[in-house]
């Protein structure tokens, strides 16, 4: 199974905090994970932070203070699960009782995502790749 190609399949980790370089502290040492640094298109000044698992990428840190992580938690882990259609899914979420956190959404070179909470209230991300 392609995590990032199978419907409903967790296919990518996020984190949230106000301290980028503890985390990546804490972290390397603890999984000996390494780091990616890049430049967001989407939001000119966004730097974006790949984690990788050896050579393979597997999740991803944000600041707080970044525009795409106003509206969410801080610090906390996220996640994101893969659908077919993000628009679609977004719809059928909220016609059963979701909140839209962050509306569907293009990532240059990635795909395109959305943030909801569910009746509930817990929060999650969809994402479908390119």
């Amino acid at each position: 199974m392609n995590p990032f190609q199978q419907q409903g399949a967790f296919s990518w980790c996020e984190l949230m905090t106000s301290d980028i370089s503890a985390a990546k502290d804490f972290y390397q040492q603890l999984f000996g994970w390494t780091w990616t640094d890049r430049v967001m298109e989407m939001d000119s000044g966004t730097t974006y932070t790949t984690i990788k698992a050896g050579e393979n990428p597997v999740g991803g840190i944000l600041s707080t203070g970044d525009a795409l992580s106003k509206e969410t938690p801080s610090p906390h882990w996220g996640v994101y699960v893969t659908v077919e259609n993000v628009d679609k899914t977004i719809e059928l979420a909220q016609s059963m009782g979701a909140k839209v956190v962050v509306p569907p959404t293009d990532i240059p070179d990635t795909g395109r995502f959305a943030v909801f909470a569910d009746p509930q209230g817990a929060v999650l991300s969809i994402i479908s790749y390119n």
